[in-house]
């Protein structure tokens, strides 16, 4: 840590109104780092990474003609996520072109009735009704990768990471296993998600470039809904599509427009993170592989020990990939943050993924190690570990897709270990942190 973060990161504070400490403004990064990181065409993360270094859990960096607030302090993080989630709010989802008026999207009133319908599908006994649909999903995984051990055939770990994922959520849907055709048509959601930081700012400019591809996604929501319309249950019965066509009869709004936003938003947000998640775990245990074997050797297949064991592995890569890796909010009104003064009308970039490589939160913190959520190893600071937001727009399929990778990973890593012929160098950050390459491998058995 640099030594002058110390003064900003502890300001003295003169006395304001009955004797409190007065909100200082917020420390800015100076202009010389920012123009050195745009002349180097560097990634944001970078420049992020550099304020949070230099300035703290709470600093500032002009982008623009004024300044945004990064919030990356536990303190702080919770204070504007879980604690006043009225005055930092979301304007506009960057992912819109792709989700319409989604949950993930709405605000206000809409966000709310959408939220209040869905939550109840993933807490509790509406977690229970997808058990069986998710493990017939990891089934057939595991069906594919023994092909790929009997053959050797050389695959990509992120696209059967991926293909698992979709499989799992449309299942969830809409009560079928993913078929050949569908999957090629939803490739489309993976590819506007990709193209999504790369589309011009212009919003009938950027509709455009991902015309194709939108309209593939429409026509396959399109069949769904009228499916589901007509009572097509699939052989694992209704799906979550089913309740948003319902909602239909007492609740106007649910129009076939946004059911089909709801739906392509489940699809995203029930693939897109998990595949990433995944791919990250098994690059990770390929550079760490004593990971694998102490998971493994925490107990017996389908015991608690191991069960809890898979999922530590689970949470340490989202730890350091996190499904929101950062939340944009705007502030509605002038607040006080960890002492600082955030003004009204300001930007503000909540960042989970600084957060869980602060050193002073989490030791060592590039290093992998799950052992940090089986022994103790976490901080008991509520905002210090947030990979799907925190509050009350935390991510609705936290659990969903917890339980997913848990039992993807209780099928496959006692069998198989990928080798890969080559991995990413990097990471590419958009809507998920992705690796910024293919990962192709063979598979060597378990422990080869």
């Amino acid at each position: 840590m640099p030594t002058d973060a110390a003064p900003a990161r502890f300001p003295r504070q003169p006395s304001g109104p009955g004797g409190g400490p007065a909100p200082v403004p917020v420390p800015e990064l100076d202009a010389a780092a920012v123009e050195s990181w745009r002349s180097g065409k560097g990634e944001l993360i970078e420049l992020l990474a550099r304020a949070r270094e230099r300035l703290g859990g709470v600093a500032a960096v002009r982008l623009g003609p004024r300044p945004t607030v990064l919030v990356t302090g536990p303190e702080a993080v919770q204070h504007v996520l879980a604690l006043h989630p009225d005055r930092y709010v979301k304007r506009s989802h960057r992912a819109r072109l792709l989700i319409g008026d989604g949950v993930l999207a709405a605000t206000g009133g809409a966000w709310k009735r959408q939220r209040r319908l869905l939550q109840s599908q993933f807490t509790g006994t509406g977690m229970r009704r997808y058990e069986q649909r998710i493990a017939g999903a990891a089934r057939t995984a595991a069906a594919r990768w023994a092909g790929y051990a009997r053959t050797g055939e050389v695959f990509d770990v992120g696209e059967e990471m991926r293909r698992f994922a979709l499989d799992t959520i449309w299942r969830s849907l809409t009560g079928h296993a993913l078929d050949p055709a569908t999957a090629r048509e939803l490739a489309s959601v993976a590819a506007v998600v990709a193209a999504l930081p790369t589309l011009p700012a212009d919003a009938v400019e950027a509709r455009d470039s991902v015309g194709a591809d939108l309209a593939r996604i429409d026509a396959v929501a399109r069949e769904a809904v009228a499916a589901a319309r007509r009572g097509e249950a699939g052989p694992d019965g209704p799906g979550l599509l089913q309740v948003l066509v319902d909602a239909g009869e007492d609740r106007p709004e649910y129009t076939d427009a946004l059911v089909r936003d709801e739906l392509v938003t489940l699809l995203v947000a029930g693939h897109e993170t998990t595949a990433t998640t995944l791919t990250w775990l098994y690059l990770l245990l390929d550079r760490y592989p004593q990971a694998r074997e102490e998971a493994l050797a925490a107990g017996a297949q389908g015991s608690p020990e191991r069960r809890e064991a898979v999922q530590a592995l689970v949470s340490e890569t989202l730890r350091l990939y996190p499904s929101a890796w950062i939340l944009p909010r705007y502030t509605a009104e002038a607040d006080t943050v960890a002492g600082y003064a955030v003004e009204a009308d300001s930007d503000v970039l909540v960042c989970p993924y600084l957060t869980h490589r602060d050193p002073a939160l989490w030791p060592d913190p590039e290093r992998f190690d799950p052992r940090r959520f089986t022994a103790g190893g976490r901080p008991a600071l509520t905002g210090a570990y947030l990979p799907f937001g925190l509050g009350p727009r935390a991510c609705l399929g936290t659990q969903f897709a917890l339980r997913e990778s848990t039992v993807l990973l209780e099928h496959l890593l006692p069998l198989h270990t990928p080798a890969f012929s080559s991995v990413p160098g990097g990471a590419t950050y958009g809507l998920t942190v992705r690796p910024d390459g293919p990962t192709p491998a063979r598979l060597a058995p378990a422990g080869g």
